[in-house]
């Protein structure tokens, strides 16, 4: 790791953490999933093309903040009809609700890595969030620019947000299961100020 490099990241507390400033997530290096089961027994993934983000590191790490915004029109599962489905009313309704957002209301340290907890807004129903957050370290591009890395996830149930959706199987539970893991992979560049 070259100098510059070290001096973006520091210790506080026995803990990586990254140079205090405004970081902006890159989208096109960012992924934002979701797991599901389907069936009651095998998982489907999806995720969404479109985020975009600030983290924001402070001082004292726990008074750092987090915004994440992605767009709901870029939600694919890999299947054009399932794709069809989740985009209308039944689930994320694009048209009404273009928008999923995150902002973190707090930050504090959890073992080796931390726990973010914030507000998670889907269809306009806004509920709180608690994610295991990870920074994963600091490095350079092939172009000299330092990348951050950090990774987040959390179980929800997605009926929490008003994504109640189902179908009864003949055989006893739903055809799409309510709980569903959140996985968030981002990669961020310090904003030049």
């Amino acid at each position: 790791m070259t100098t510059e490099m070290t001096s973006l990241v520091r210790t506080v507390d026995g803990k990586n953490v990254p140079a205090v400033g405004m970081w902006s997530i890159d989208p096109t290096h960012t992924q934002a999933e979701f797991v599901a089961r389907h069936l009651m027994v095998s998982k489907v993934r999806g995720g969404f093309a479109d985020i975009s983000g600030t983290i924001e590191v402070a001082e004292r790490p726990e008074d750092s903040t987090v915004v994440i915004a992605i767009a709901t029109a870029s939600v694919s599962s890999g299947t054009a009809d399932r794709d069809a489905h989740l985009v209308s009313p039944d689930f994320f309704d694009v048209e009404t609700y273009p928008e999923i957002r995150f902002a973190s209301t707090s930050f504090e340290p959890a073992g080796s890595s931390w726990k973010l907890v914030g507000d998670l807004t889907i269809k306009d129903v806004t509920r709180p969030v608690s994610m295991d957050f990870t920074f994963l370290g600091i490095t350079t591009d092939p172009w000299g620019n330092a990348k951050a890395a950090f990774s987040a996830s959390a179980e929800v149930e997605r009926e929490d947000w008003g994504l109640t959706w189902n179908v009864a199987l003949e055989g006893g539970g739903v055809l799409v299961s309510k709980k569903v893991k959140l996985e968030i992979e981002v990669q961020a560049g310090l904003s030049s100020e």
